[in-house]
């Protein structure tokens, strides 16, 4: 499928439609889920044959959509509802039943009718003894003229109305009348049952506490015991987001009912009283619908990975699709959807429609994709939709959606722009004017958040070369409380800089300063940066200093694509720099809106000599050094674009 040429204005004239409003919502969930077909594809397949799927992926791409469609594809089966009845050879060991969808609420109230017409029965027999008593009394008192018969009379009525009351029998019918545990009316569908966050009790089932346990005022040990998720899914779906989340022995548990597909319950805390009571096994005959971010596959258990593999699919969902006619009509029906979802905000029009898929596009990161983030870019749309509510328009304008945009700026975006403020107050990078030794280094915020939005930052960086403290044993120094990968990609920058130098470095010590970095640095994407600060300090030559720069570096000095560019290119234009050197590999990445465009010269390049020759200062030293080097480089392979985005902050 090839990506789009057409820009999204004349593209969304084309749609023939004036608003959200003509677009037609599908009815069924499956075909609302946008952009995930091949992941789809396999639920479907999952559903109609009955088994397990891990759906791996990032927040928001639809895991949850496509694990509840599945109940639309499931082959017909009848549902069972499970009673659990009181065992009379043993309190502790209750006794289970399945009957047919709708009977369970039946035989309950047979057994409730029919403990009710026992009891009045009992009540009729204990008033007409005891008013035989009170009358036997009354007549002797007056065939004695003795009231001490009537007092005995009136004692012994009481004696056996107490007697009663408390009668153990009454405690044996509400014994006999059995509970409920799953539940279903005969034309249901197969349930779904989202157990992500449930504890092991609510998932596996459980046995209240019983705080009166002798004295014959205690409960029935039937009556304390509640059905678990993976009961309520029988012949349906159970849903576990996060999987990883879920302690290792209720992931013992879950497997040991995904093998038997029956499972009993009993009490899950020790100190309870239902600890001691243990149900005969329960139906759980489900299809186990796993999902989480990549990180989820190093928490779960390995049998529990092993046994869906081996009964089911593993399926890593997309997180973008390509930019094409098809897409984007997916995306306005995913607007379309959305607003009839929230019931509260009015239909979007053709410019609000328009700003939307250039989020889309933006919000990929990358040159002919759109996100499939959707869940924040629906948070977008909701807020839109607000902001046309606060101005009591009947519908949702470009305007709107631009004002959303500021209005929703993720929690990074706000710290950054404070940031911003307090460098810009104190000086502590500059936007004008040449400096030996700092650069303006571009970084990004919220990589490692899980936001689909990455915020950028300017990330000063310093570099002083000085003598060494040993003669011969030079060393490069870098503070700002670097990452892993981040002290890699200043060992590797080290290599280019003796190189392109041509000096004899190891009776100097370079130290490298990253600015303000309080809350770390990570990533190799400051490696053009360093590269560029040290060289200036080792040569004496000036930075121009309205120019900003992120890249990665090679050990032989090719620039390479890093993740988060538009994000740092918009964070330059908002310090007010003139230029920002990019990988030339990342140019196409680059999607502005129309309060960044045309605000900054965005210059790619794709090696070290080139990003000298942009960041250097006009001297007559910078010309013969870029001679030097320029005799140094030779010929190299043009890089790849195998490489993802990497981040510092």
């Amino acid at each position: 499928m090839e990506p789009l040429q057409e820009s999204v204005e004349e593209w969304v004239k084309k749609l023939n439609i004036e608003s959200t409003k003509e677009v037609t919502v599908p009815k069924i969930l499956f075909d609302q889920v946008i952009g995930q077909e091949d992941a789809g594809n396999v639920v479907k397949k999952a559903a109609m044959q009955k088994r397990h799927v891990l759906l791996i992926g990032e927040p928001g791409t639809g895991k949850s959509m496509l694990a509840q469609s599945m109940i639309d594809f499931l082959p017909k089966e009848d549902l069972e509802d499970v009673l659990v009845f009181h065992n009379p050879e043993d309190n502790n060991r209750p006794k289970v039943k399945s009957f047919p969808a709708g009977k369970g609420k039946e035989i309950v109230k047979q057994y409730q009718l029919k403990a009710e017409q026992d009891r009045k029965d009992r009540r009729k027999m204990t008033l007409t003894l005891v008013f035989s008593i009170f009358l036997f009394g009354v007549i002797i008192t007056l065939y004695t003229l003795d009231f001490i018969y009537l007092f005995f009379a009136i004692m012994a009525a009481a004696s056996v109305y107490i007697i009663t009351l408390f009668n153990p029998a009454l405690r044996m019918e509400k014994a006999m009348i059995p509970k409920l545990l799953v539940s279903h009316s005969p034309n249901d569908k197969p349930p779904f049952i989202d157990s992500t966050g449930a504890h092991s009790g609510a998932l596996l089932g459980d046995v209240r506490h019983d705080p009166f346990q002798s004295g014959g005022l205690e409960t029935p040990s039937h009556d304390r015991v509640e059905a678990g998720n993976i009961h309520k899914a029988n012949k349906g779906v159970l849903f576990l987001d996060e999987i990883n989340l879920l302690r290792l022995e209720s992931q013992q548990a879950l497997l040991t009912a995904l093998q038997e597909k029956k499972f009993p319950i009993s009490g899950q805390s020790e100190r309870s009283a239902g600890a001691m009571v243990q149900t005969e096994p329960i139906p759980c005959d489900f299809i186990l619908v796993a999902a989480g971010n990549l990180d989820a596959i190093q928490g779960m258990h390995p049998a529990l990975r092993s046994r869906i593999r081996g009964y089911g699919y593993e399926v890593y969902v997309r997180d973008n699709m390509e930019d094409s006619d098809e897409n984007r009509n997916k995306i306005v029906q995913f607007i379309a959807q959305e607003v009839v979802k929230d019931k509260k905000i009015p239909h979007f029009d053709i410019s609000a429609i328009t700003e939307i898929i250039k989020e889309a596009q933006k919000r990929a990161g990358r040159k002919g994709k759109l996100t499939l983030r959707l869940r924040e870019l629906g948070g977008l749309i909701r807020v839109a939709g607000d902001m046309a509510i606060g101005e009591k328009a009947a519908i949702v304008t470009a305007a709107h959606v631009t004002k959303a945009k500021n209005f929703s700026k993720p929690l990074e975006q706000q710290v950054a722009d404070r940031a911003l403020e307090v460098r810009k107050l104190y000086k502590t990078f500059l936007t004008e004017g040449e400096q030996i030794g700092s650069v303006n280094g571009l970084a990004v915020m919220g990589g490692g958040s899980g936001m689909a939005e990455y915020t950028g930052i300017v990330m000063p960086i310093v570099a002083e070369v000085t003598q060494a403290q040993n003669k011969g044993h030079g060393v490069v120094v870098a503070t700002g409380k670097l990452g892993e990968i981040a002290k890699e990609a200043v060992q590797n920058v080290s290599a280019v800089f003796k190189k392109f130098t041509g000096k004899d470095l190891s009776d100097l010590d370079i130290h490298i300063q990253f600015v303000g970095s309080y809350d770390g640095v990570e990533g190799d994407s400051a490696s053009v940066s360093i590269a560029t600060a040290v060289i200036s300090a080792i040569e004496s030559l000036p930075i121009d200093q309205t120019v900003a720069m992120t890249g990665s570096l090679s050990v032989r000095g090719n620039v390479l694509p890093v993740g988060g560019v538009t994000a740092k290119v918009e964070a330059a234009v908002e310090a007010g720099l003139k230029k920002v050197i990019v990988p030339k590999s990342n140019y196409e990445d680059i999607i502005l809106d129309e309060s960044h465009k045309d605000k900054i010269e965005i210059i790619p390049v794709s090696n070290i000599e080139e990003v000298l020759e942009v960041a250097l200062g006009q001297s007559q030293e910078r010309q013969n050094f870029l001679k030097r080097i320029s005799d140094i480089i030779k010929p190299q392979p043009k890089a790849g674009n195998g490489r993802t985005g990497a981040y510092f902050a």
